[in-house]
């Protein structure tokens, strides 16, 4: 006769009692430490922390809630009111900004490990879900007249963005796999290119195979020229010095190939005005 295994939740002989957290008392801290009218750390401070606005942060904050039930704060089955929004969020963006464990959250923001993992997993879910039409996609006809236009006014016509890579260091890469990800740098890094426009908006991101990669064998594998090589690319008409182009161009460092969608730095400036 097959064994029926047990359920992990729920009361069992022997199993600890949950801790009592004081959830209620975590939140009414953190709302005199950032979010009330006279909170004790500044705007500075909370940029510094949460590595985005006050502002920015309860709207992202409200949008998530609404879209995300789980956010909600709601009574448990013994009537005991859970975890509010922001700590919830709070929680979430403190790993994502420094990247802590999840058992490191609990001190401040009251919540066991497991919740705040989970915490970060649907706040993750919830921001692509809200903002991923709008952010998460290629520019469309619109966006890139005003990205064409803007270039204009600051002097480069036909340019549609900057083009870099720029490495992370992945500090809880696996050893296995650290052998894979170890170039240049002496630590382990995925490598990360991106393509931003004045604006800093990114609207291409394409992290590198592993390997000892650097910017051009990123950009063999990356899909950023996949429009161009397919006759998808919508028409980019400027004039430069009396000659016609008909295809925008990014501006890039002296490592890329010389490309007609990449335009480099000068090699050799010979005055101020050249280097600026």
């Amino acid at each position: 006769m097959r064994k029926q295994s047990r359920s992990r939740d729920g009361s069992q002989p022997g199993k600890r009692p949950n801790i009592n957290r004081q959830a209620q008392d975590g939140a009414k801290r953190l709302m005199a430490d950032y979010f009330s009218e006279s909170s004790v750390y500044t705007d500075e401070q909370f940029r510094r922390r949460f590595r985005m606005g006050r502002k920015l942060f309860l709207e992202v904050a409200n949008k998530v809630e609404q879209n995300n039930k789980y956010f909600a704060q709601k009574p448990d089955a013994t009537g005991k009111w859970g975890l509010t929004c922001l700590q919830k969020c709070t929680a979430a963006l403190r790993q994502l900004a420094y990247g802590p464990p999840s058992y490191a959250i609990d001190e401040y923001g009251r919540l066991a490990e497991s919740t705040a993992r989970k915490c970060l997993m649907e706040f993750c879910r919830s921001v692509i879900q809200v903002v991923g039409e709008k952010y998460l996609r290629s520019p469309t006809r619109s966006d890139i007249e005003r990205l064409l236009h803007k270039g204009q006014e600051r002097g480069f016509p036909g340019m549609l963005g900057s083009l870099d890579c720029c490495h992370w260091q992945w500090k809880n890469c696996p050893t296995a796999w650290a052998g894979q990800f170890k170039g240049k740098e002496k630590k382990p890094t995925i490598i990360l290119e991106i393509v931003a426009s004045y604006d800093l908006w990114i609207w291409h991101a394409f992290f590198g195979m592993p390997g000892s990669n650097n910017d051009i064998n990123v950009m063999d594998r990356s899909p950023i020229f996949s429009n161009i090589y397919n006759d998808q690319m919508p028409a980019v008409e400027f004039t430069i010095n009396n000659r016609s182009y008909h295809t925008g161009y990014y501006l890039a460092d002296g490592i890329y190939p010389p490309l007609a969608t990449l335009m480099q730095t000068i090699s050799s400036p010979a005055d101020q005005k050249k280097k600026v």
